[in-house]
């Protein structure tokens, strides 16, 4: 009896020993970071950027995979089916991880349940833009001209994201606008340049190069105070949108039952990259800033913007999808 109970202890001691070490040398294949919108767009820059140092640090492949399409739902349902062992991890904006959960009545995922939290990394500040070609030279001409003609305005919004963060300042200037849907903000930000769309609410770094070819005008800032980058350029508070705010962040998501010493050693990894003195100078090259916030930091953040974002859908009757 004595020997089978050692034989016991041994054998699960020989796991345990077995499962350390797998978990140990973790990662020992390439990672696939997927990314829920299309190459160019500022949400897929600073995740090739991240990429790239994490293969310095994890010494492995990591691949950035772009899939695109259905508010990036079908990026996100993808990680969320997929094996929990660290080797499929979701590069989020705000949309699939909380504007989702305030605009879909029925979303076929829970991104509070469905993916476990990885790191928080940076954001952008966006920009309300127009068509070079658009008589329209200040955000009072824009909205004076759409309340004249309601519905006679077109907005390009590249995510939910942006959907509900457009809406929300429609309803706060009385105005009625249609809006254009697209897969991310590169197409997004295409259409209005050749005025197809009257005027964008989308990040400041995928405009930029709009902005510098002529094709795009910035009217206003969305963050609570000036871009550096943009010191004559009011924010949307400044022109009487009193309590408007809204950012781009991006963050890293597991799926949820991935175990706990892999989002560790993830974490950890992603926040040493984001606090190191050549990010932050990438970041402000770039026109991105820094953000950084651990597991827990990630899902406290998650769960008030889920809240506030769902508060402004229910205040200013956005419609649910």
């Amino acid at each position: 009896m004595k020997n089978v109970l050692k034989s016991c202890i041994l054998g699960v001691a020989v796991l345990v020993s077995a499962a350390s070490t797998a978990h140990a040398a973790y990662p020992d294949k390439p990672i696939r970071l997927v990314v829920p919108y299309p190459p160019g767009s500022g949400t897929d820059t600073v995740a090739r950027y991240m990429a790239l140092q994490l293969e310095k640090k994890l010494s492995q492949t990591i691949v950035v995979e772009n899939k695109t399409g259905g508010n990036a739902i079908i990026a996100t349902e993808s990680v969320i089916r997929s094996s929990p062992d660290g080797y499929t991890l979701l590069w989020a904006a705000n949309g699939p991880v909380t504007t989702n959960a305030a605009l879909y009545k029925k979303l076929s995922y829970d991104p509070l349940k469905d993916l476990k939290p990885v790191a928080r990394i940076a954001y952008s500040p966006m920009g309300l833009y127009v068509p070079s070609s658009s008589p329209y030279q200040s955000v009072t001409e824009l909205f004076d001209a759409g309340k004249k003609e309601p519905k006679s305005l077109n907005y390009g919004s590249g995510s939910a994201t942006y959907n509900i963060a457009t809406e929300w300042l429609l309803s706060l200037a009385g105005v009625q606008a249609n809006a254009i849907n697209y897969r991310g903000s590169a197409p997004t930000v295409s259409d209005v340049a050749a005025g197809r769309t009257d005027f964008t609410t989308v990040e400041y770094s995928a405009a930029l190069p709009m902005v510098q070819a002529g094709k795009v005008r910035l009217l206003a800032m969305t963050s609570d105070k000036r871009f550096p980058a943009e010191p004559d350029t009011p924010t949307l508070q400044e022109l009487g949108y009193k309590d408007f705010f809204q950012v781009a962040w991006w963050g890293i998501f597991a799926p949820s039952n991935t175990p706990d010493n892999i989002v560790s050693k993830l974490q950890e990894t992603s926040l040493e990259i984001v606090k190191e003195k050549e990010t932050a100078e990438w970041l402000k090259n770039n026109n991105f800033s820094e953000f950084p916030g651990d597991a827990d930091e990630l899902r406290k953040f998650q769960e008030s913007e889920i809240n506030r974002e769902s508060s402004l859908v229910k205040k200013f009757g956005i419609p649910q999808l």
